[in-house]
Parts: C-alpha cells; structure tokens; sequence
C-alpha cells in the first residue's frame, strides 16, 4: 500500500459496504479522495450515494451517466457477435466494467490523479475486468486495490469486519448481516451471488428478484415485439401490445428491457468458470439483452451466408471469453471485432418475437436482403433445384462412409 505524499487517487465508488469502507480507509492513510460514480443504468439514487461519499471523506465527487455509451459501444456491439460466456451467460457485468473503467480513466487524468482504486475482490473477475483496462489505457498511473492488499486483508477478514467498521466509523450502508448476498445491477442486468446462492442446491428465494416478474406471475397472454437491424445493430423495438415504438439506442434497449420485464423473460441461475480458476454460482436478470440476441440469431438465420455464419460462431466463444476474463481493451479484441462488424454488413430486417411467461420466440422475420429462397426449398415446386441431383451429391459424400465401414467390418473378424 503506497503512503500518501501528496497523491490524489480517484476511486470508483459505487456507495456499497466495500467501496464505503475503502473511501474512509484512503482518507485515514492520507490520500486525496475523488470518488467516481458511473451511471450505467442502475436504479440508484445519485444524489444521495454523491451525499454519502462526501460524509464518509470524499474531496470530490464526480458521476458520469455513461448510458449511451453502455448500449451502442459495448451491449450492441457484443450482441451482433453473438457473445455468450459458457453458451449461457449474456455478460451484463463483463460489458459494464470496461465502460466504467475507460470513464475512471479520463476523470483520474483529468484530476491530475496519481493512482485509481476499486473494490473488486482478489477472487473474482472484475479486479481482472478494471485492471486489465486501466493497464491499456494508462500504465502510467498507479493502482490501489485494497483487496490484494496485505495491510487491508489483516484488517478486514470478510464483510463481517467490513460491516463492522462501517458501524464504527459511523458509515451508513444498505447491508446487514442477515442479507449479505450480493448484487451488482446496470442498464443490461442484476446479478445476484454469494450468501445462501454460495449452496448450488439452493434455490433463490422469490423475493429476491427485483427486475424481472416471476414467469408464474406473467401476463396469461403473449405479447408481439418487433426488433428491426440494420447490419446487425438495432434500429427500431415496438412493443404491439401498446404501438409504443423507439428507435433511438438507449430508448430502444430501455423499451426491451421494460417489455420483457414484465413477461419474466431473461432469468437465468448458473455456475460458471472465473477466469482465476474458480466455479462461481451466479443467478441473473438479463430481459431487454436476451431479447436482443434471441431476435439478432433469428434475423441471422436468413441474412447471413451459411459459411460466414459457421466460422463467425467459431469466433463467438472466444469472443466471449475475452470479454468475460476483461481483455476489451486487446489486440485480441480489436481483431474479433473488426471481423464480427464485417459479418454484420446485410444483417437487416425484422423479427418477431411471442413474449409468454419468461419465454421469448421468434414467430417471424423478413429480411431485404434474404438469403432464403421460399420455391427452392419448398416441397411442392422444383424452383430450379433438380432433386435428381442429389443422387450424385450423396454419392460422393458417401464415399469416406463407406472406406470406413470396409475398415471397421475387417477389424471385427479378425
């Protein structure tokens, strides 16, 4: 832990029970404390976390609404790559942190800081997440993460000893000991994790959940959305119940996420593999996002040639995994994406999708630039396809079949 000289450090200051207790730590070692509060569509207070950061210490405050970005540059972009973590998780929290970590960056530079600091734990993924980012976008500055620090870990064993410092320094927190689950919310997401999610066999209580309604408690009708892309990026969202339409990115994700909200669409409970090696239960609310990849997979389907599609889906773990481990800010990342935005170009039309008790399923598309030919592969009319010539095609297909079952019947009579 580096002694303060004279050195300002801007923490990213979310108002929990760590980042609290880490604001008035920084303060008691002497440092400069410039707490940072990024907007990425969490339902929070501002105002009142801006007003807590400056009773627990804070010399300056800043919040950035970083929405905007949030959606066009990092959710958008992730779903045209059919970006999946383990072919389940959405990577609502994956998708926040290098946001927020390029936003820390700008406001330490331009606080003439020495250092940024976090909260992340050393067994999770977003201490990589920040890290990694704050690495590519300003080596020069040095980094403070509490949670890797010898000092700070004899002091506080776990968030018992967080909580009790916090009632000793006299700091407000929305945490007991009989709640110490955690959440972590934005624009795309809520996870939950940690306390009683720790045992896999336990299944979240039904109180828990504030995003999404519970699929049983679902309206008993379906409801008809319609997402419109241009090369794979989001253009309209009509909710066909009400005719309320957007078009504008933050608003269209916003109306997505309303909609699917309210037909429990977007619940998923997981265990997955941390990056550092270690499974991790996670249980997490992602309504307006599966939406989007769910209608985005669909319009796919016609728009996009066969081949194309085959080696982008190779590509679309590994893009999810650089995404999930926190190497956005990569030359690894840079290369994926370049290639994701050339597979995107002609990903127009429209899809619709049935809302139904927490399901979402496409039940139309159309597309300008369509690739599926309605008389080729109809039944009931040739469409210039001559069904005699799949005689030669199976023919040759067959062939290495055939090599191999000469081998296999030699082998079983010897």
């Amino acid at each position: 832990m580096p002694q303060s000289n004279s050195k300002k450090v801007v923490l990213a200051y979310s108002g929990g029970l760590d980042t609290s207790c880490i604001l008035r730590w920084l303060k008691l070692k002497g440092f400069t404390v410039v707490a940072f509060i990024a907007d990425v569509g969490q339902r929070e207070d501002f105002e009142q976390v801006k007003r807590n950061a400056i009773m627990i210490g804070a010399d300056e405050v800043v919040i950035c609404d970083l929405k905007e970005d949030f959606v066009t540059q990092y959710i958008f972009p992730a779903v045209a790559g059919n970006a999946i973590y383990e072919g389940r998780y959405l990577l609502g929290t994956s998708l926040a942190r290098p946001v927020i970590a390029k936003a820390h960056i700008e406001v330490a530079r331009a606080c003439k800081a020495t250092h940024v600091a976090h909260g992340a734990t050393g067994k999770g993924n977003d201490q990589l997440r920040f890290e990694f980012a704050y690495a590519a976008l300003a080596p020069e500055l040095g980094i403070i993460a509490p949670w890797k620090d010898p000092e700070f870990l004899e002091k506080f064993k776990g968030r018992s000893d967080l909580i009790a410092y916090a009632k000793e320094q006299n700091i407000d927190i929305p945490v007991t000991l009989e709640k110490p689950y955690s959440t972590d919310e934005n624009l795309m997401h809520k996870s939950y994790e940690s306390g009683v999610l720790e045992n896999p066999m336990q299944r979240p209580a039904k109180e828990m959940f504030t995003v999404c309604v519970d699929p049983r408690d679902a309206p008993d009708e379906e409801t008809l959305v319609e997402i419109e892309f241009k090369d794979g990026m989001p253009i309209r969202a009509k909710n066909c119940r009400t005719g309320e339409e957007e078009r504008s990115p933050l608003p269209l994700f916003n109306l997505l996420n309303e909609v699917a909200r309210k037909n429990g669409v977007g619940r998923i409970d997981i265990v997955e593999n941390r990056y550092i090696g270690i499974k991790s239960r996670g249980v997490y609310e992602t309504p307006g996002g599966t939406l989007l990849h769910i209608a985005h997979r669909d319009i796919e389907g016609v728009a996009m040639d066969v081949e194309v599609q085959r080696l982008r889906d190779t590509l679309a773990p590994k893009l999810a995994q650089i995404i999930y481990n926190g190497f956005w800010f990569s030359p690894e990342m840079e290369f994926l994406t370049a290639a994701v935005k050339k597979s995107q170009e002609l990903i127009d039309g429209t899809v619709v999708l049935a809302l139904y008790k927490g399901n979402a399923i496409p039940v139309g598309r159309t597309s300008p630039s369509s690739l599926y030919n309605r008389d080729l592969s109809s039944m009931d009319i040739e469409g210039g396809f001559s069904q005699a010539d799949s005689a030669g095609f199976i023919r040759i297909q067959s062939l290495r079949l055939k090599a191999h079952g000469v081998i296999v019947r030699g082998r079983g009579e010897r």
